[in-house]
């Protein structure tokens, strides 16, 4: 049986993933009267006058927010069909990070409606997960909502992919030798996946001159055709275009030629094996396309790849951002921070690539696995004391401490 057969086998069985369950037991009709009225307006009293935010549910809870214009590799399915996604994405908040997070899956695509969709449930909530929404919407979705809200917001395709990617690069340089300063990279795909972790490599130093973006119509250049058109309908790709490919290179053979990391975020096919044969010594290739990557890692290890890295959890070296979002917002809930920022994915980055090279990296070992328990108790602690140094956390605590909280809530939903 393949994995779509039992993926709609288990569906059919369970229907669906997640629950809510109570955490404590009723056994009488007092225990009604604590739990709902009449006691449960002291509780609301507590809120409404104290500000007390650990009474209810909302302190661990999150909401993940779509519209169902970009799921997966599938592209615009809908709500309905985006909820199984949205469902798994919420299992894996709870398995891996202890945090309650609730599936809104919305019937409007407009920007405008979807962010005023999003203000009006947050106060149901202590952060919000933007998920699988169409670029550049998304992008302007997050900023808007990033401003006007006093919660963490988060779109988990920029933020959580780019930090995964900002660690395995990190240690796929470290393994090869290479300087993060003087290394070329070559962006094949200029969507939201792309975009965002350029901008997450420029936070960490990465400089623009030494990249290059390549999309469905060529390299990124300044005087290209569409130039005019992409400042009015993409200005998030038309500021890459502005301050990125230093030597204004039109060609892709030209692009790819000396380049020291590829990174593919668009389709099957996009990266060929003449790209990395033409590459700098020791080439690094993340094809991070999903299901099907842009090329496979037996032709790109034949080609000369040093290292490759792929979206698949059945490869070496899965770049996911399942490896990130659940520690980091479990740090963020934990020091009740007020918002996340690239510092904030940079702490989860760095402490990523430092848990794989602590352990000893190879080739086929650039960055932990989803299995590796102790990642996200680590990612939450140094997320929350980069959320206490930069002053948008509310409590004052030790690394060990953060650690030591996190690992008990983990473990403990896991239980």
């Amino acid at each position: 049986m393949d994995y779509y057969e039992e993926a709609i086998k288990l569906a059919r069985t369970y229907r669906g993933k997640i629950s809510i369950k109570p955490k404590m037991k009723i056994k009488k009709q007092r225990d009604f009267s604590l739990l709902y009225t009449p006691g449960v307006a002291a509780v609301s009293k507590a809120i409404k006058e104290k500000g007390e935010r650990f009474l209810t549910y909302k302190w661990n809870s999150i909401a993940i927010v779509t519209d169902g214009t970009r799921v997966l590799g599938l592209g615009n399915i809908g709500p309905d069909a985006a909820m199984p996604v949205m469902e798994g994405k919420a299992l894996l908040f709870k398995h891996l990070g202890g945090v309650d997070a609730i599936p809104i899956t919305l019937s409007v695509t407009d920007k405008e409606k979807i962010v005023e969709a999003v203000k009006a449930i947050a106060p149901s909530f202590s952060g919000i997960n933007l998920e699988d929404i169409e670029s550049p919407k998304a992008f302007e979705i997050l900023e808007i909502l990033q401003k006007e809200l006093n919660i963490p917001v988060w779109h988990d395709d920029n933020q959580g992919t780019a930090a995964a990617a900002l660690a395995a690069l990190i240690n796929a340089l470290k393994f090869v030798g290479k300087k993060l300063e003087e290394v070329k990279i070559v962006f094949i795909g200029a969507g939201t996946a792309n975009i965002s972790t350029y901008r997450l490599f420029k936070a960490y130093n990465v400089k623009p001159g030494n990249t290059i973006f390549v999309d469905t119509k060529g390299v990124l250049f300044r005087g290209r055709a569409d130039e005019n058109e992409l400042s009015k309908s993409n200005p998030y790709k038309y500021s890459v275009m502005q301050e990125t490919n230093s030597e204004n290179i039109s060609t892709i053979e030209d692009a790819v030629k000396g380049a020291d990391v590829i990174i593919g975020a668009s389709s099957p096919g996009a990266i060929k094996k003449e790209y990395i044969k033409s590459m700098n010594s020791k080439p690094i290739v993340f094809a991070l396309a999903n299901p099907e990557p842009e090329i496979t890692r037996k032709e790109a290890l034949k080609a000369g790849a040093a290292i490759y890295c792929s979206g698949r959890s059945d490869m070496p070296n899965q770049v996911n951002n399942s490896l990130i979002f659940p520690g980091l917002f479990r740090g963020v809930l934990d020091v009740q921070a007020s918002k996340i920022t690239d510092s904030l994915a940079i702490a989860a980055a760095t402490e990523l690539a430092k848990y794989a090279e602590q352990k000893g990296l190879d080739k086929d070992y650039i960055i932990p696995k989803m299995s590796e328990e102790e990642v996200y108790f680590r990612i939450a602690a140094a997320v929350g004391v980069e959320a206490q140094r930069s002053g948008i956390a509310s409590t004052n605590k030790s690394y060990d401490e953060l650690y030591e909280e996190a690992k008990e809530i983990i473990l403990k939903e896991r239980r």
